[in-house]
């Protein structure tokens, strides 16, 4: 006689049912993985920052400045907080810094974090700089260390 023909039907439908509830679980639990993740992204997408990704140039006579950033934030009507990434760039030189106070008004930076100068022969490492007179001076602050090649 067959052996399948002596299986209980009601122990069958219950392992069947066991399985079944097992794989709605697994996908349950995996569908609410996913909007945790999602959740946690859209929240690290927000920021408190006034203005995203600015930038700004400083004009002289001679050359113009680029200045970009991630994030800014107005510290009043001409002062802006510019925070991570925070790029100076003309065709002369490049400076990389994490935060700089822009001054829109008088066309001026100044920072107080780490910051790194380059241009084609000079390379500069400091903890902090001041930009003025429409970026024609740079005064660069603390410990600072000069490469010239």
């Amino acid at each position: 006689m067959n052996f399948f023909l002596h299986i209980n039907r009601r122990l069958i439908l219950f392992v069947g049912a066991i399985i079944i509830l097992s794989f709605i679980l697994i996908i349950f639990s995996k569908q609410l993985n996913l909007m945790k993740i999602d959740l946690e992204n859209s929240e690290l997408i927000l920021s408190n920052a006034d203005i995203s990704e600015p930038k700004f140039a400083i004009n002289n006579d001679s050359k113009k400045i680029f200045v970009t950033a991630k994030q800014g934030n107005f510290l009043n009507e001409d002062k802006i907080l510019l925070k991570e990434n925070v790029r100076f760039r003309s065709n002369d030189f490049s400076i990389e810094t994490e935060r700089v106070i822009f001054d829109r008004n008088n066309q001026t930076a100044q920072s107080k974090s780490k910051s790194l100068f380059k241009s084609k022969n000079t390379t500069i490492s400091s903890d902090g700089f001041n930009i003025y007179d429409k970026g024609n001076r740079i005064i660069f602050h603390g410990n600072s260390f000069i490469v010239l090649k």
